[in-house]
């Protein structure tokens, strides 16, 4: 029987058509892995908040708005999150026929840095200002799509039952397709970024049951590699002295080495609960540069102090908890080192952001993952998140 609306009564129809639908996107929603969702949130919301403390008095770089950097890293925020459920509805399975597309866009992306369109920040020249004061990082997205096509190329015959592992000739190809963009990033110089590539091309070779022999082959081959780019001079001025100063914690404090040394002196400060929310005083005083970006937690080591710190720390430790445990029980390999590469570049990530900080890493201008203001970065590894949030609802093709 059918109502005068011209929906069904009775149940059937297209009325019942719609209910299965809202079951549908009501069971997907349970599948979803909550707690790094939730996790990623409260690092936003908290990342938001530091923010503001490190920008609200910056009246040189808010524009003399002291919400400037709030309200846009809010927005940021919230175009991650679209970004998530785009990837989410999309389906890491579509994405993985779409990642040539990807792959070209993001070396292109890359390439249009080295053309006069690219522009140097902090002496990066890794930038594509697109005007009112937007600007792109293309490289974040390069992460991504090395990740992605790496385990295409490492999974396809395995998941197809033709090989128990990936044999040497496909190892060499995947090799290929991230070698290619962590040479143009390596051009611009961007030292940072490509470190993390490494660790990420070492987590999905280690995912993806390759042999032993190509890991320890990679670390020799990077232990040289970074030999030569020292004798032949391939790092900037700039680069150089931010390892001299990460060697020798006193050479000139007041130069190359007062960042370290401001952001442990703000970190130490702090005691076990901090000097409270806005009260840090070498976060009002502005004596740690960039506290918005790269030194982030320098904010809340001094304002949140131990506790709050440590509260930063233990939500990326949930992040990465959780997305291993999305790779360990993902039903195919591709789904698997996908994950293994978004744990590897997370972790890496963080562990290089915080360790500046503290004065055991050096300084390499990377930003704290959901915690940092700045747009691509943010994007970036909230389409990440997507990518295991899909991963964990293993949502097919016809859905």
């Amino acid at each position: 029987m059918t109502g005068a609306n011209g929906f069904s009564v009775s149940g059937y129809g297209p009325e019942r058509a719609g209910w299965t639908r809202v079951f549908a996107r009501d069971a997907m929603a349970r599948r979803l892995d909550w707690p790094i969702l939730l996790a990623a949130i409260a690092l936003s919301a908290i990342g938001s908040l530091l923010v503001f403390s490190a920008t609200r008095n910056r009246t040189e770089i808010n524009q003399g708005d002291p919400y400037y950097f709030l309200i846009r890293h809010a927005m940021n925020t919230g175009i991650g999150l679209a970004l998530m459920i785009g990837t989410i509805w999309l389906g890491h399975r579509t994405l993985r026929n779409a990642v040539p597309v990807l792959y070209g866009l993001s070396v292109l992306g890359i390439l249009l840095v080295l053309t006069p369109l690219g522009s140097t920040v902090n002496g990066a020249h890794s930038w594509i200002v697109l005007g009112g004061g937007f600007s792109l990082q293309p490289s974040e997205f390069v992460k991504i799509t090395i990740i992605l096509g790496m385990a295409m190329l490492l999974s396809a015959r395995v998941d197809a039952g033709d090989k128990p592992y990936p044999d040497h000739r496909t190892v060499l190809q995947a090799l290929g397709l991230a070698a290619v963009p962590m040479l143009i990033v390596m051009l611009m110089p961007d030292l940072g970024s490509v470190m993390v590539m490494v660790i990420i091309v070492l987590g999905v070779l280690l995912a993806s049951g390759a042999s032993n022999r190509w890991v320890f082959g990679l670390l020799g081959a990077g232990a040289l590699g970074a030999i030569a780019v020292w004798q032949l001079h391939v790092l900037d001025e700039y680069q150089i002295a931010r390892f001299a100063a990460f060697a020798n914690p006193e050479l000139d404090p007041a130069g190359v080495g007062y960042n370290t040394n401001q952001a442990r002196i703000a970190i130490g400060s702090g005691g076990l609960t901090g000097a409270g929310l806005f009260h840090g005083s070498q976060t009002t005083g502005q004596f740690v540069p960039e506290q918005q970006t790269d030194f982030v937690f320098t904010v809340a080591g001094e304002e949140l102090g131990f506790v709050g710190a440590g509260l930063i720390i233990v939500l990326l430790g949930v992040v990465l908890w959780r997305a291993c445990r999305i790779a360990r029980d993902s039903s195919d390999l591709y789904g698997t080192v996908v994950a293994a590469g978004i744990v590897a570049w997370f972790a890496f990530q963080s562990f290089e952001n915080v360790g500046m900080t503290l004065g055991i890493m050096p300084v390499t201008g990377l930003p704290l993952p959901f915690v940092s203001y700045g747009g691509t970065s943010m994007f970036a590894v909230w389409v990440a998140v997507g990518l295991l949030q899909s991963i964990k609802v293993q949502r097919p093709l016809s859905a």
